[in-house]
This record gives C-alpha cells, sequence and structure tokens, in this order.
C-alpha cells in the first residue's frame, strides 16, 4: 500500500481500478480482462492490415504523380509492418499486462525507439522516424473513428479511478461520469477551473499530486479521497471497505438536475450553442446533446490515411451531404482543411509527403504553410473541395469558413476561388447555391484588423485554442512553456472583445470556439464580453446549458467590465472566483 498526499479539490471518496489518462501524447491506458485480450489482439491485427493497406495505397499514389523513387520511401514502413518486433512486442505487452491496444503499441514504440537512440548508424537513426510514423499510424486504426475522450471511454469493462497528467474543463465537461468515478492529476490546485468544475459536478477529485500519472499503473485498485487529499494505491482491506462504505453514502444523494430548455440567460439573452465535429456519424451525438447547430466541422479528418489529393469531390461531396442533411435545418458550418506539413506527416499522412508537397526552404512548421495558405498554394486541391461543398449546400444549411486567415488579400483570393469553382459546376450543368462565407480568427493579425475583414465576409469564429498560442507565443505542445499559455491573459481578452466590436460594427455574427468555451468560468465571462454563441465538443454542451442557465448576463458584464481594468492572469483569476462565490480562493492556481 502507498499513500500520497495532494490537494482535495471535490469532496467525496471513489473507489476502483486506474484508468490512466496522458494527455500529452493522447494515448489512454486502461486494463482489460482476460476475456477481452482476444478481442484486443484482432483489434491489433486488422489495424495492421489497414495500416499496410493504406500504405500501399500513398505508395502507389505516389509512384504515379512523381515516380517509384519517391514511392520507395515508403518501403521501410511496409517493411516494419510486416516485421515482428514492434506488433509482436504490442501483442505481448497485451496479453501479459492485460492493457488496451493502442497503450501496447505506445509501449512497444518507446521501448524499440529508446534502442534506435543509442545507435551510431545515421541510416539507422533516421528509421526511427519510419518507426514513430508506422506506430502513430497504427494507433490511428485502432482508435478507428473513435476520436474525443468521451469515445475513447466507451471500451471500458468496469466505471474506473481516472488518473491523469492534466486534465482541462473541456474534457471533464464530457466524460461520461457514470464511467468515471472520480480523478486524480499531476497538476492543479484548489482554485484550477478543472477543480471548480469537479465540485459542480459533485465527483470527488484531488490535484497537484505532480507524478500520480507516472506512479499508478493501469488497472492497480486506488483510492481517491476528495476529503482528505490522500491518493491511495494498492489499499488494506480495511482502507477498501470504509471508503466503499462511503461511497455508498454518496450515492443516496440525489443527482443534480439535468438542464432543460431553451439557452436562456437568467435576464433573458438567448444563447446559442453549437458542436464541434470531425467525422458525419457525430451528427447523432450532437443532436442528442441538444445542439442547434454545427459551429464546426473539421473537413481535414476525411484526409486519415492518405494526402490531400486522396480525397476526389464526390467522396467529399457525399460525406458533407449527408452531414447538411442530417442537421437539417439547422445550420452546418463546414472549415476548409486547415492542414500543414506537420500534420501531413503525422499521422493524417506520412513524413515523406513533406517533400513532396513542400521543398526544404518552404517548410517552417506550425506557423507556416497551413490553413488558408495550403489552400491558396494548392488551388486544385482547394478548389476540388470548394466544389464539394458548394454542391452539398443544395441539400440544406449550409457556411463555409476559411481557417487561419491573416490578411484581407487572403480572404479576397480565396473567394474568388471559390466563385471559379462555382463557375466550373454551373458549366457543367450542376446546381451551385450561394453560401455564406465566414473565417476563423486565430492569429494576432486578423484580430487587430477585424473591422476590416468583417467587410468582407459573413460571419466570424474565434479559434480561441490558436489565437492564444499565437498572441502569447505560447506552444500548447511544448510542457517547457505550455504553463504560460493564459485564457485569461489580459492580450488575450482584449483580441477577443476588439474582434467583437468589429464583428457588431459591420453587423456580422460572431461565435467562439475552443476551450475557452467549455469553460464554465470563461464562458462565463465571455457572455460577460457580449457574446452569445458558442461551438465546442457535443459532450460539453449539456454542462453549458447549466451554466448558462444560471447566469446573469447583465451581472458578467459588469464583472467583465472589472477584469479588462485588472493586469496580470493572477489577479483576473482572483477576482473572477471571488465573484463566484468561491470560498478558497488564497492559493495560486497551477495552469
Amino acid at each position: 500500500m502507498e499513500r500520497l498526499k495532494g490537494i482535495g479539490v471535490s469532496a467525496g471518496v471513489a473507489v476502483g481500478p486506474a484508468l490512466v489518462a496522458i494527455q500529452r501524447t493522447q494515448v489512454i491506458r486502461f486494463p482489460i480482462g482476460a476475456d477481452r485480450v482476444a478481442r484486443e489482439l484482432s483489434a491489433l491485427e486488422h489495424a495492421r492490415a489497414r495500416s499496410h493497406e493504406q500504405l500501399q495505397q500513398i505508395r502507389r499514389r505516389i509512384a504515379e504523380l512523381k515516380g517509384s523513387d519517391l514511392a520507395a520511401i515508403f518501403d521501410a514502413q511496409l517493411l516494419m509492418l510486416d516485421d515482428p518486433v514492434l506488433v509482436r512486442r504490442a501483442e505481448t505487452i497485451i496479453a501479459d499486462e492485460r492493457v488496451n491496444a493502442e497503450w501496447a503499441v505506445q509501449r512497444a514504440f518507446d521501448e524499440i525507439a529508446a534502442v534506435f537512440n543509442d545507435v551510431e548508424d545515421p541510416y539507422l537513426h533516421e528509421r526511427k522516424g519510419d518507426l514513430h510514423d508506422v506506430a502513430g499510424r497504427l494507433r490511428l486504426n485502432l482508435r478507428g473513428e473513435k476520436g474525443g475522450a468521451r469515445d475513447l471511454l466507451q471500451d471500458l469493462d468496469t466505471p474506473c479511478v481516472l488518473i491523469a497528467d492534466e486534465l482541462t474543463p473541456s474534457v471533464v465537461a464530457q466524460l461520461d461520469w457514470n464511467r468515471i468515478l472520480g480523478f486524480a492529476t499531476d497538476a492543479g490546485s484548489r482554485t484550477y477551473h478543472t477543480a471548480i468544475l469537479a465540485r459542480s459536478l459533485g465527483v470527488p477529485a484531488v490535484v497537484g499530486l505532480r507524478n500520480v500519472s507516472r506512479r499508478i499503473p493501469a488497472g492497480a485498485s486506488v483510492i481517491v479521497d476528495g476529503d482528505t487529499g490522500d491518493v491511495t494505491i494498492d489499499p488494506a482491506a480495511a482502507d477498501r471497505q470504509e471508503a466503499e462504505a462511503r461511497t455508498c453514502l454518496q450515492r443516496a444523494r440525489p443527482p443534480a438536475p439535468r438542464a432543460e430548455g431553451p439557452n436562456d440567460t437568467t435576464d433573458g439573452i438567448r444563447i446559442q450553442l453549437l458542436a464541434n465535429i470531425e467525422r458525419s456519424d457525430d451528427v447523432a451525438l450532437a443532436l442528442a446533446s441538444g445542439a442547434e447547430g454545427i459551429g464546426l466541422y473539421r473537413s481535414e479528418f476525411l484526409l486519415a490515411g492518405g494526402p490531400p489529393d486522396l480525397a476526389g469531390e464526390d467522396e467529399q461531396y457525399e460525406v458533407y451531404r449527408h452531414v447538411v442533411e442530417n442537421m437539417a435545418p439547422r445550420a452546418v458550418t463546414i472549415r476548409t482543411f486547415d492542414i500543414d506539413e506537420r500534420q501531413l506527416a503525422r499521422p493524417l499522412a506520412d513524413m515523406a509527403l513533406d517533400a513532396r508537397w513542400f521543398p526544404e526552404h518552404e517548410r517552417s512548421g506550425h506557423a507556416g504553410l497551413r490553413g488558408i495558405r495550403f489552400g491558396l498554394a494548392q488551388p486544385a486541391i482547394f478548389k476540388t473541395q470548394l466544389r464539394a461543398l458548394l454542391r452539398a449546400a443544395a441539400h440544406g444549411s449550409l457556411r463555409v469558413m476559411f481557417p487561419f486567415v491573416s490578411s484581407v488579400q487572403e480572404v479576397r483570393a480565396a473567394r474568388a476561388l471559390l466563385a471559379d469553382a462555382r463557375g466550373e459546376l454551373e458549366a457543367r450543368g450542376v446546381p451551385a447555391p450561394s453560401v455564406p462565407v465566414g473565417i476563423m480568427i486565430e492569429v494576432p493579425s486578423a484580430a487587430f484588423t477585424a473591422s476590416l475583414l468583417a467587410r468582407e465576409v459573413d460571419f466570424f469564429t474565434i479559434g480561441t485554442n490558436d489565437l492564444i498560442q499565437y498572441t502569447l507565443a505560447v506552444d500548447r505542445t511544448d510542457e517547457r512553456v505550455s504553463d504560460r499559455y493564459e485564457p485569461l491573459h489580459p492580450a488575450v481578452l482584449r483580441l477577443i472583445r476588439q474582434v467583437r466590436r468589429g464583428a457588431v460594427r459591420e453587423g456580422i455574427p460572431v461565435a467562439v470556439c475552443g476551450e475557452m468555451a467549455s469553460d464554465p468560468v470563461l464562458l462565463r465571462l465571455l457572455i460577460g464580453c457580449g457574446l452569445t454563441e458558442f461551438s465546442m465538443t457535443p459532450g460539453a454542451i449539456t454542462i453549458a446549458r447549466r451554466v448558462v442557465q444560471e447566469t446573469s448576463a447583465g451581472e458578467m458584464a459588469r464583472i467583465a467590465a472589472r477584469v479588462m481594468t485588472l493586469g496580470t492572469v493572477d489577479d483576473i483569476e482572483r477576482f473572477l472566483l471571488e465573484s463566484f462565490g468561491q470560498r478558497d480562493t488564497s492559493e495560486a492556481p497551477t495552469r
């Protein structure tokens, strides 16, 4: 038995097997029963065969376009799939440790990659990149149609206690709390936004444990005590019995009422809650959650497994039509491909595609040729997508949104290509209705020129994740600086206010999309800033509706006005938490 001490942030006790989620690697590790081993092994073999098929398809396509020399780049990856080292090692981990296949692939990759790190031969050392791609493709195919946190937890055989390095409010908001009994995290404090959300849900939680995600193996028996801040690993029988008795008392409490009815604030301000989706099958989940439309359809997920030119016009049209028809009469906003060189490399296609699409001197990372820049640089691919979107618009309410816009010139160029696509369809005798055209505000240059851009488009969507990242020069995936990713930074809040003012001045609607919309504290503040349209993962809508129905827009406007005068994130968080009636705001949050 081992006992760890953290910060109890939500009262109650949770007892059960540990489910370990390492968010930074986006791999979830959970235990499986003996009767589940064969199923996981079968899934791994299916993923291997599917990966082999995808690589062969990409190899053939590149051979046709660029010749066999470039296509030969994929031979090493095909050999790795057929070689027993990676897949067989993953099979052994599944059978011996009784864990899910996706985690087993990650473990096998980590072990083999460590060997490559010690090899001095440059050729062999470079094969680590191929190994990374193969493992990523296997995990992608194991995940299949499952993408979000809610999807990834559907396969749990029994309710678990969630152990994580970190949990964002947007992830917490969409978890199925019938399957998750409580949670403990490395990061966090009493005033952490996730802690506030846990208290509102009545979920036992302990945070600030530093390395709990590395110390608890998947499936280990765990007690999370939100009253004392203790996390007990492999507890003694007496301790477990006492904890289980306390959980019985908790279950006797009546659950919080489910929010129903219109999404109006207490003072009658109408708030629109829309869904973000990644595949056509997500429409059913969006409807079930009460989404009033699709605020963001991430079309780039059509490209999983291959380069952009493999997604033909007819194939795209059928997908878009399915989404539009099934959401009718609600509006569907489809974002054109938001891909960059890094995403083309892993895991949507392969590292070699960088060389195919962009010469070495043109590749510059995440802020390079991505989003609308990619579309303008590859007009044939872009117009194929635009033709498919225009055709699908005949079946319902469809809006087209261009990502990563930074200037008026880009908008005009993209609209010119849209006009060209419409002309090509009309020449073929295909109906091509007019569609509302909008842009995502994700970079400071777009936010600063919002009033100019608003004259060129029909709507704005503020992509808060990227806007925060580029405003603060912080890469969320770089743990050396990720703690500086601050949604409540005064610069971020002022940019959001400026974008809204530019949209209002020109009479166009503006929505907020990103993790800020899923955070109850930030959602209230954004309502106070005058924003009334939010798009989020379907699983987060239920809690967002409850927040809206408990919020006074007028009161939040006064709070927002005061927030805009404060100079630091700590000052803003302290003021917000005091305003929302939190009892203990003395401890600075760990972000």
